[in-house]
């Protein structure tokens, strides 16, 4: 065992995000130093944020003597199970490929990545991808079935908490077997839905990590069953949480379900719509 979970999963990156800026910082003084600010005072700027860790990974893997600030527009919340962090990680590293002229090439650029963070390199990416491994091994989808997810119109909602995701990870790990899907059937869903080009996306839908958030975090399939009831969405739990989001047709009622959204979950809570990029 080493702490990690075999996964397959269907992700997409959304056109929506955080803003990261770098600007190259030059002379002897500056060699190999990075430093971050943000907008956002609730994000931690210390060496732990995966953008200063970005930034150092990319010095020691390409030799680059040089440095850089780096300012982070902070739009994607924390805690949300969005990849917010992992995503700024990779544009840190695209950022300094930039900065320094040296491009590290598609192997090297995804071991980086991955040893960033699981899902980093899914940010290397556009559109809908097939995750798996432990989130490293990323396949493009046949573009017909890729063609069905782009553009989709979307509502991303996120209560005020957010879950820690090595709580949901050591959570769903420790349920009783056949308490979620396992991955051949996994597999075997989404090599379904690619086939069959009249079903939609909706149905393929499915998080095991639901269960254990959902158990705790009541707020979560209160709201999630509310919208189904009162609009027919089929929402579903981004990740590890606490962020859902649901498919939207182009005709849907945004305020009404924003309005319902809020009313469930207070003015504090995220709301944003956007597409499937």
């Amino acid at each position: 065992m080493d702490g990690f979970h075999e996964l397959v999963s269907l992700a997409t990156t959304l056109a929506f995000g955080d803003t990261l800026w770098a600007e190259s910082m030059v002379g002897l003084e500056v060699a190999g130093s990075f430093t971050l600010a943000c907008d956002d005072p609730a994000v931690p700027l210390g060496e732990n944020n995966l953008v200063l860790k970005a930034a150092h990974a990319f010095a020691e893997a390409t030799g680059w003597n040089g440095g850089a600030k780096f300012f982070l527009q902070k739009r994607v919340p924390m805690g949300a199970g969005l990849g917010g962090g992992s995503s700024n990680a990779v544009a840190a590293l695209r950022a300094l490929e930039a900065i320094s002229g040296v491009a590290l090439g598609g192997e090297k650029l995804t071991g980086i990545a991955a040893g960033l963070g699981s899902d980093c390199p899914l940010f290397l990416n556009d559109g809908p991808m097939l995750i798996r491994g432990r989130g490293e091994r990323i396949a493009s989808l046949a573009t017909t079935a890729s063609a069905r997810l782009r553009g989709r119109r979307v509502l991303v909602f996120k209560p005020a908490f957010g879950i820690a995701t090595a709580w949901a990870y050591a959570r769903m790990a420790s349920a009783a077997p056949g308490s979620y899907l396992a991955l051949a059937e996994a597999e075997a869903k989404i090599a379904g839905w690619c086939a069959d080009g009249a079903l939609p996306v909706e149905a393929l839908l499915f998080n095991n990590m639901e269960r254990v958030a959902f158990e705790k975090f009541v707020a979560l399939p209160a709201l999630v069953g509310l919208l189904r009831k009162k609009f027919g969405l089929a929402s579903q739990m981004s990740g590890s949480g606490s962020a859902c989001f649901a498919l939207l047709a182009e005709d849907a009622p945004v305020a009404a379900i924003t309005e319902v959204v809020r009313e469930a979950w207070g003015p504090t809570c995220f709301v944003t719509e956007t597409r499937i990029a």
